[in-house]
């Protein structure tokens, strides 16, 4: 979504050189409205509100855009004006940020508004007695954990990242909104013991797999959402050893998760023998993805076509004894291979 045109000044100076809470709130606004106009917020409307009130450029003080030299950096202290409400609209426009690049690498991000919320509504924080415990995975630069927080309140969320200079943003700019939730540092595929049991766990980095750690540390009940393999998990959680769901229809492209105890985010791998109209289409490259070396490439091209073509949100996951398989409509059905 492009960010809406400035609002002109009354002296005539831009945006930028006037100082710029009110132009920030109207560029909020306009987000929020494209965001709702988009069915953004369907299912649960109680995440507009955390959305027009969260200001999110004092989470993202400055980030990254792709330039032909890397990567050039926008902030909202550049002395020219021009630059500086490039940063803002950039703020509000509906695209994921880059916070945090280090010798090339994309470390760290602020997720597309629309697909957080996306994912938050999903996560369903409105049922049951009392204020629901979340845990978030991945801190980023605490704007998700921000919208929590104004949500369940600053004790009900916990959040970890395994960088300290994340982590140490992430409090900063949480402060400055008001905000203080807890901000751990540590491995995140260890999920955050000390602060258990969760009622929800939402990932905003990419996974191989579900840490069992996740489970042990939720309450019957919960529900854990997580990137894997190009799409949205979303289990439920019926006691330490087992949990089951499926992939939300949304596509989703995030930060794989780093720590000792998850292996990383395997990359692309050729498929040599494939046929190249079939590696064009998104759900087929979403299913090898998802089939890692549980299937053989030509099964999985096999179970696409016998499928038809099947989309993200009929497959699902089911987890017992810290391993996992992965299925096509029916976790009892023959479509079943173990993720490994």
């Amino acid at each position: 979504m492009d960010a809406p045109e400035p609002v002109p000044e009354p002296d005539g100076r831009g945006p930028a050189e006037t100082g710029g809470d009110a132009v920030a709130a109207a560029y909020r606004a306009a987000l929020v409205r494209a965001m709702e106009d988009d069915g953004a917020f369907d299912g649960d409307p109680g995440w507009r509100e955390a959305f027009a009130t969260v200001p999110r450029e004092l989470f993202v003080p400055y980030y990254y855009v792709g330039s032909a030299g890397g990567y050039e950096r926008l902030w909202d202290e550049d002395p020219d004006p021009v630059r500086r409400d490039r940063w803002l609209r950039g703020v509000y426009a509906d695209a994921p940020l880059a916070t945090r690049v280090r010798d090339g690498e994309l470390l760290s991000s602020s997720s597309q508004p629309s697909l957080m919320a996306r994912m938050l509504v999903a996560l369903d924080v409105r049922g049951g007695e009392g204020v629901l415990d979340v845990l978030e995975i991945g801190a980023g630069p605490g704007y998700d954990a921000a919208l929590l927080a104004h949500r369940l309140g600053d004790p009900h969320v916990t959040t970890v990242d395994l960088d300290p200079e994340i982590t140490e943003a992430a409090r900063r700019h949480l402060a400055a909104a008001g905000r203080h939730p807890a901000v751990v540092t540590g491995d995140g595929a260890r999920g955050c013991p000390a602060r258990a049991p969760y009622d929800r766990i939402i990932a905003t980095c990419a996974l191989p797999g579900i840490p069992p750690d996740w489970l042990a540390q939720c309450r019957p009940g919960a529900r854990i959402l997580a990137p894997l393999a190009t799409g949205l998990l979303l289990l439920t959680v019926h006691d330490p050893e087992h949990a089951e769901g499926r992939f939300l229809h949304t596509p989703a492209y995030f930060v794989p998760l780093r720590g000792g105890s998850s292996r990383a985010a395997e990359q692309p791998r050729e498929y040599d023998g494939l046929p190249r109209r079939a590696l064009r289409e998104d759900s087929f490259r979403f299913l090898l993805a998802l089939a890692g070396d549980g299937l053989d490439p030509h099964e999985a091209l096999a179970l696409w076509r016998r499928g038809d073509r099947p989309g993200r949100e009929r497959y699902g996951v089911t987890v017992t004894g810290g391993r996992a398989r992965a299925w096509l409509d029916d976790p009892a059905g023959p479509d079943t291979w173990p993720m490994v």
